[in-house]
């Protein structure tokens, strides 16, 4: 099994990897569908409209998500990595406007958002809880093309048969072949083993199967330059986040009292824990405000790895550009297992799934870099991810924003002390990573759906909405 770096950090914009980059980047295979010779086209016929329709978690989330907003901004051809965040308001306005979609390349179609664009609560889609369709229609609403994707978390997005297919072919290797194809934290640390190399260097090897050395640390110091600079943004920003809950952005004014706590000199035995958990709330306020972000590998749980990175520079003096790529070579690899054998996406698992996974793969990461062995790598990842076990998805008006900004403050907080536990041991302990991630995805099975990303149980209907 082989699922690159670059496939669980993706630059993209916020909220939500499953519910703004999915249905952004099914949008954009859709366009490119319709210019591609891979469908039977009835003869003299044309694509003179679309029409989508978003089901399950999507259609009952979407709008607090701002999936809406990023079906409109694919069908205009915006991509989740290049768009300008500065115009997509406008983008969005012109086609509310005009109820025509010009993406580059195409004619103009006509999409009226209001009536081509249903939230269909009623139609749950089989292969998976973040289902969207999409349909090209002429001039006379003939139905000329059809798809079915899925958002299968971390902005993957898949069609109908891709998906089947992945689920078929789950237990073969990979789709490359690379020197190290682990499937399993116990291959992993086999290979590790035999070979007397660090998971980094493992995955380092296996990337470069496909890449230069240089070309690899370029798309890393790219992934973590991205993630440095969300925060910054998020420490910047002020006011009220959208989404009509009036939660107020925080990062700034506790970031200011960290300065001037650090500038006195004045004791603070939460020092780390303050400085981690603002550095998370950076990120997720940036991510609830539609910023760009980098999956880690959610955008619902963003903050936890580069709050644990940010900590790591800041706290550790031997601490420098070689340490963060390892750090993000490590975390990749333990993520990549987790989506392989469980998932990643709050809509199937809740959201053990989204803050488990990042606390773990911040945990592996910042092990790796304290100098930890497999061994401690893959305990701290487990003691980060076992804590996090039946955690809930229940977004408070299906907003990114409570508890999830929070949420991922804690994250970070507990992937410290797990890599901290780890170091401080043998690496012997008494539950494996992958009997952990086998629980949390038996867990996921078990969770009554309401607590899967739909805001229909737990705090979403417990709150009052003010």
């Amino acid at each position: 099994m082989f699922l690159s770096v670059f496939d669980v950090f993706k630059i993209g914009i916020g909220p939500s990897s499953s519910h703004t980059m999915g249905p952004m980047s099914a949008a954009n295979r859709f366009l490119d569908l319709i210019l591609s010779p891979d469908w039977p086209r009835p003869a003299g016929s044309a694509v003179a409209a679309i029409k989508m329709s978003l089901h399950g978690s999507l259609a009952y989330t979407g709008v607090g998500h701002g999936s809406d907003r990023a079906v409109i901004l694919g069908l205009m051809g915006e991509r989740p990595d290049l768009v300008n965040p500065d115009r997509m308001d406008e983008i969005v306005a012109e086609v509310e406007r005009t109820g025509r979609i010009t993406p580059p390349g195409h004619p103009s179609y006509a999409f009226q958002p209001k009536s081509d664009l249903i939230f269909d609560r009623k139609t749950p889609l089989p292969g998976h809880a973040n289902g969207m369709t999409f349909s090209a229609h002429d001039r006379d609403d003939r139905l000329l093309l059809k798809r079915i994707y899925y958002s299968v978390g971390g902005g993957f997005v898949v069609t109908d048969t891709e998906l089947e297919a992945m689920r078929a072919t789950k237990a073969q290797a990979g789709e490359r072949k690379v020197p190290y194809p682990f499937a399993t934290a116990r291959e992993m640390l086999e290979m590790a083993q035999r070979s007397g190399l660090t998971i980094a260097q493992m995955k380092r090897a296996n990337e470069e199967t496909a890449m230069s050395r240089e070309e690899l640390d370029a798309g890393l110091d790219r992934i973590w330059a991205a993630m440095t600079g969300c925060i910054d943004r998020g420490l910047q920003g002020e006011g009220i986040m959208p989404g009509g809950l009036k939660v107020k952005r925080r990062a700034r004014m506790i970031h200011d009292k960290l300065q001037a706590e650090w500038r006195s000199n004045k004791v603070n035995p939460l020092l780390a824990n303050d400085w981690l958990s603002v550095y998370a709330m950076a990120v997720n306020e940036e991510n609830a405000a539609g910023g760009r972000v980098v999956t880690s590998p959610t955008n619902g749980a963003a903050g936890v790895v580069p709050a644990t990175i940010r900590y790591y520079l800041h706290f550790h003096e031997d601490a420098d550009a070689d340490g963060i790529r390892d750090y993000l070579l490590t975390a990749a690899a333990v993520g990549g297992i987790i989506k392989h054998n469980a998932s990643i996406s709050g809509a199937e698992v809740g959201c053990q799934g989204e803050v488990g996974s990042a606390s773990a793969m911040a945990a592996a990461g910042l092990a790796a870099v304290m100098g930890g062995s497999p061994e401690q790598i893959e305990n701290a990842a487990e003691i980060a991810l076992e804590h996090h076990l039946g955690m809930t998805c229940d977004p408070v008006a299906g907003l990114v924003q409570v508890p999830c900004i929070e949420r991922n403050a804690l994250g970070a907080v507990k992937a410290v002390t797990a890599a901290s536990l780890a170091i401080k041991g043998d690496g012997t302990h008494f539950v494996p990573l992958d009997a952990c991630i086998e629980t949390m995805r038996q867990t996921g099975v078990d969770m009554n759906e309401k607590y899967k990303e739909t805001s229909t149980g737990g705090l979403a209907v417990n709150v009052v909405e003010c």
